[in-house]
């Protein structure tokens, strides 16, 4: 791997960084909200499925017990 000074190094990441295309405020908002969204609708799913698994459980161990 090549060496490169320090001056050359800076220089390669301004480059880079000049092609990074940065979100909107608009467009943040929108996936942060999003994001919220779906983190409520996983967690009601994960909450309907271990209500659902937890009466299973307790009528099979009512059943046998």
């Amino acid at each position: 791997m090549a060496i490169t000074n320090p001056f050359q190094f800076l220089q390669q990441v301004r480059a880079e960084v000049s092609k990074v295309v940065w979100p909107t405020r608009r467009e943040v908002m929108l996936t942060t909200v999003m994001v919220f969204i779906l983190a409520a609708l996983t967690a009601v799913f994960f909450a309907i499925v271990d209500i659902l698994i937890r009466g299973g459980l307790n009528q099979i161990l009512s059943t046998f017990g």
